[in-house]
């Protein structure tokens, strides 16, 4: 993994963050770490930065997850960036409703970790 590397994480819970930033932490090259605390928050980082990857929460305030990957896929600047939808609602309707709006991955809530930072690795190989 090249050193320029960007992770976005936008959700609104501390822990979620926290623990998302130390997963992956442990990726090699030493990715820079973007956090965000709300949807309009994230959106507006996303166009900033340009992450290669988002963590994208779903229920957030004032912009929820949907509306942010919307704006994002809307933009032909960012159509490189891998979106993965991170949920607590585990719902089949949910997880497509994700994945019509272009997120890449759709993960439930709890996740383990260690599966985090397997699909981490796997979106940033060098292709």
């Amino acid at each position: 993994m090249s050193r320029n590397v960007k992770i976005a994480i936008v959700d609104d819970e501390v822990h979620i963050r926290s623990l998302l930033e130390q997963t992956l932490e442990d990726l090699e090259g030493e990715p820079e770490i973007l956090i965000a605390a709300n949807g309009a928050e994230g959106l507006a980082l996303i166009e900033r930065e340009r992450p290669q990857l988002v963590f994208l929460d779903v229920m957030m305030p004032l912009m929820n997850g949907y509306e942010v990957c919307a704006a994002v896929r809307k933009n032909p600047a960012l159509a490189d960036i891998t979106i993965v939808m991170l949920t607590a609602k585990g719902q089949e309707s949910d997880r497509m409703r994700g994945l019509e709006e272009g997120a890449h991955r759709f993960v439930t809530k709890p996740f383990d970790p260690d599966e985090i930072l397997d699909l981490a690795r796997e979106i940033l190989r060098p292709s």
